[in-house]
């Protein structure tokens, strides 16, 4: 059973006992808590652990590859010799670094994927095809432009629910305002999971309880780093 993925935290409490009636249908040797443990997973790439309010926040955040030409001052001049021009272009290599974008901006480059994808090969979707049949599509994510992101295909795997739920069956622009009822809602959703949680004497496991724990841990080795270093 595929765990549905919510943006907004009124129908994901609206549907949680019609969704954890489903999973006992399907996992009948299984109990509330390992459903709680499952949806958890689904919700825990999208937070962080703040220390200073002690409290979960949203980090709907993903790396990616960045790739693009590096500065020439030559670049652009034309060459009266073929030769030379020959030689100059085999200069200009590619060079990438990682950056950070928002799961907003990862979403609308993975749709202007799946149109230049389109375009490119000058198709169109099936009439019973929607822009959600390409966004795991192979030879659209992983293909290689001369500048631009570079997704991940192993990390984009573990974006597909998001992703699911948040593209558009068809166009060519994410929603806003959609974007933003998931950022708000994604904390609700955790706290949920972990009052359930903590309900069924489980809270060590919670998004709550393993965020900190990994925040300090993070903490602790910079310090030991600063330390070192030091001396």
């Amino acid at each position: 059973m595929k765990i549905p993925f919510y943006l907004s935290f009124r129908e994901f409490e609206n549907e949680y006992y019609n969704n954890l009636e489903k999973w006992f249908e399907n996992y009948q040797n299984t109990n509330e808590t390992d459903f709680l443990l499952a949806t958890k997973e689904l919700y825990k790439p999208y937070l962080c652990y703040n220390f200073s309010e002690d409290k979960l926040q949203t980090e709907a955040v993903i790396r990616v590859k960045n790739c693009f030409f590096p500065y020439n001052e030559n670049f652009g001049i034309s060459f009266n010799n073929h030769e030379k021009a020959k030689n100059f272009k085999t200069k200009i290599n590619h060079v990438s670094e990682w950056k950070t974008i928002s799961m907003m901006e990862y979403a609308q480059h993975i749709l202007d994927r799946i149109h230049h994808y389109f375009q490119k090969n000058k198709i169109s979707m099936k009439e019973n095809e929607t822009i959600l049949n390409y966004i795991n599509h192979y030879e659209i994510i992983t293909a290689k432009e001369k500048t631009g992101f570079c997704p991940d295909y192993n990390l984009h795997q573990k974006k597909l629910p998001f992703l699911n739920a948040f593209l558009p069956h068809f166009g060519s622009t994410v929603d806003m305002a959609l974007y933003r009822n998931f950022y708000f809602s994604v904390v609700r959703i955790a706290d949920f999971i972990d009052y359930k949680l903590k309900a069924v004497e489980a809270f060590e496991k919670s998004t709550y309880s393993e965020l900190r724990s990994e925040a300090m841990i993070k903490i602790h080795m910079r310090n030991q780093t600063f330390l070192t270093v030091c001396n």
